[in-house]
């Protein structure tokens, strides 16, 4: 506690850095994958050769991704936005067979009911798809943001400044207390962010909860038909 003591300033500066690493890192993760899970959802011919290049994609390791990214979009290698690629293409890599399960476990019928309405595609996929595979959807999100909060720290190895500082910096001068924080730290942010997508996913689907207690409950005598 003494090394944090003096040096908590510091921790403060890293975790900001790496919260503005992975949020966005995840937000791009979102919209990509929702749409690539969209398209693999209404063109079934599709759905292979999008989840297969997300498995070669998620198979390449961190640090020699890291080392290509600058190469084929000609940024530096200590750059943010090398880091950000990396995990975007990580997070949408890990989230599309996700997404397109989610617009999978939409009922047709009630997709049915909405074009009986009126409903157009556009319509279609944001009063009617979007809302009722979001459930399924933020599961997914929810491992992609534990994974790229940890996965953050890797770029520290190429000298991107996050809380993997702590971890390269406390094994090199031999401070595990540094590294101990670097790795505590870490894990609280990925937790806080895990959190509040469990609350986000309570206010866009209010439904979801009432729906486990009435499946959960046991079938009372009255509600038998006769």
């Amino acid at each position: 506690m003494t090394w944090f003591r003096n040096n908590w300033s510091w921790v403060v500066e890293l975790s900001l850095q790496h919260v503005a690493l992975a949020v966005p890192s995840i937000l791009i993760s979102l919209v990509a994958a929702v749409a690539l899970g969209r398209a693999a959802h209404r063109v079934p011919r599709l759905r292979q050769s999008v989840l297969g290049s997300a498995s070669v994609v998620y198979a390449i390791p961190a640090l020699p991704l890291l080392i290509m990214i600058p190469a084929l979009a000609g940024i530096s290698l200590r750059s943010p936005l090398n880091i950000v690629i990396a995990l975007s293409l990580y997070g949408t890599a890990l989230l599309v067979g996700t997404a397109a399960d989610a617009f999978d476990s939409v009922d047709p019928h009630v997709r049915e009911a909405a074009e009986a309405m009126g409903h157009g595609r556009r319509a279609m996929f944001w009063r009617v798809d979007l809302p009722l595979a979001t459930p399924v959807l933020l599961s997914g999100l929810r491992v992609v943001t534990v994974s790229t909060v940890g996965l953050v720290t890797i770029g520290a190895l190429v000298g991107i400044s996050s809380l993997g500082t702590l971890l390269t910096d406390g094994f090199q001068r031999g401070i595990m207390s540094e590294v101990v924080i670097g790795v505590g730290v870490t894990m609280i942010l990925a937790l806080a962010l895990d959190g509040l997508l469990v609350l986000l996913g309570r206010a866009l689907s209010p439904w979801e909860p009432r729906r486990v207690r009435r499946q959960s409950q046991p079938m009372r005598p009255q509600d038998v038909a006769v």
